[in-house]
């Protein structure tokens, strides 16, 4: 009997011994966590720190054990600012909430924008003719044909031709005449010209440069005239067949050279400032993994009304053809953005009528201030206004702090929407 009541005593002994030694390591450890000379302000719900209390003990809504609020000391004298929120070391680490220092930075910003190919105005070609005539012959090019320089494309007859194509024989031997005489500058220069305004009146009847070479090297009149291409593209319209009746003025073939060709961009709202003539941007075709580099040729003076957009005209090389008029592209364009302070897009709370960001106000403090954004690149915004460079910021958990924040708003303020 004394034996098993010995036992029990000394178990008892081992028991309390054991518990006084946990109790005293969790206190040191306590004491050790907590800073030196610190005194408890109050206690919060880790999970809602808004909730506060003077004693510790069980947070009502989640059942976790309320954490301690410490005083730092004389840094932190004074009431804090209003609406901050205090979330501890500890908080911060279980809400992920990481904070990060404001920065002033100019950068390049990527702006993409809708396209649509055209051909180069320049690069565009209309035969016409300059005399009454019938089409004769036409050679196998149709619409969508490619067609090289000086290829050879109709032949028409006209009876209201032979006199300048004569007209033309004449001043040729006229000239000849006068180069072999050895006549004075002035004459020599009267043949000239006069061979000059005949030539210059067949072009414009339509006949080309090739067959007018030919003309002047077998002296004789040809029955009809033929229509070249006066440079290398696309026949883009067609508008004879053989045997048809042609006016004066008919416009026969309608040419486009696409070695070169512009790309009409519509830039909306602040992407078009800062684009200038000459920058570069880079031109990708929808579904088909290509791109391509253009150059801003021209800021366009035209604005769309109905998309409300700014147009602009970039231009760009296409020897292989890829690009073909109408063609939807991207554009992407790099420009440069002026300095600015800039935080990260996630530090920002859109509440829909506010832009809000948590300052970091104090040890374990942030006060919820209201900014206004500018542009975005990079995965960075700039602030306009409400932050100064060297602050620090909440750039993650902002929105477990923006509940808080809410839960601590007034009937009246839930209703204006923030």
């Amino acid at each position: 009997m004394k034996n098993a009541a010995y036992s029990i005593v000394l178990f008892a002994s081992i028991a309390a011994a054991f518990v006084a030694g946990s109790w005293s390591r969790e206190r040191t450890t306590a004491d050790a966590a907590a800073p030196r000379a610190s005194n408890i302000l109050y206690y919060v719900d880790p999970m809602h720190p808004g909730y506060k209390s003077d004693k510790p003990g069980i947070a009502p809504d989640c059942g976790m054990q309320l954490e301690p609020v410490y005083d730092k000391g004389p840094a932190q004298a004074g009431p804090p600012p209003a609406g901050a929120l205090a979330v501890s070391r500890v908080q911060q680490q279980r809400l992920g909430i990481r904070v990060s220092r404001v920065e002033e930075q100019s950068g390049v910003r990527a702006v993409r924008l809708f396209g649509r190919v055209a051909a180069d105005e320049t690069r565009i070609y209309r035969i016409n003719v300059g005399v009454d005539g019938f089409i004769r012959q036409l050679s196998d090019a149709t619409t969508g044909s490619h067609v090289d320089k000086d290829e050879w494309l109709a032949t028409f007859s006209s009876p209201e031709a032979r006199q300048p194509i004569q007209a033309y024989l004449v001043s040729l031997d006229v000239l000849d005449r006068a180069e072999k005489a050895g006549d004075n500058s002035t004459q020599l220069g009267l043949a000239r010209a006069g061979e000059q305004q005949t030539m210059d009146r067949l072009l414009t009847l339509g006949m080309s440069a090739v067959q007018l070479a030919e003309i002047q090297k077998v002296r004789q009149v040809p029955p009809n005239i033929n229509v070249t291409a006066p440079g290398a593209g696309f026949i883009v319209a067609r508008n004879v067949s053989t045997g048809q009746k042609i006016e004066k003025g008919t416009e026969l073939y309608r040419i486009a050279d696409l070695s070169k060709v512009w790309i009409h961009a519509s830039a909306f709202g602040i992407d078009g400032d800062g684009i200038r003539p000459g920058m570069y941007a880079t031109v990708v075709l929808p579904g088909r993994n290509r791109s391509v580099r253009a150059r801003v040729s021209d800021i366009l003076p035209q604005f769309d009304a109905v998309s409300q957009s700014l147009q602009i005209r970039l231009e760009t090389d296409n020897p292989v053809f890829v690009l073909r008029p109408d063609m939807f592209v991207d554009v992407e364009l790099h420009r440069p953005d002026p300095p600015a302070v800039t935080v990260p897009a996630d530090a920002i709370v859109d509440t829909g009528l506010l832009k809000i960001v948590f300052v970091e106000v104090g040890d374990d403090l942030f006060e919820p201030r209201q900014v206004e954004t500018g542009w975005r690149s990079s995965g960075r915004v700039a602030i306009g206004k409400g932050l100064r460079p060297g602050e620090r910021i909440a750039v993650s958990g902002t929105f477990l702090l923006d509940s808080e924040r809410r839960m601590r708003l007034t009937p009246a303020e839930i209703g204006t929407g923030q």
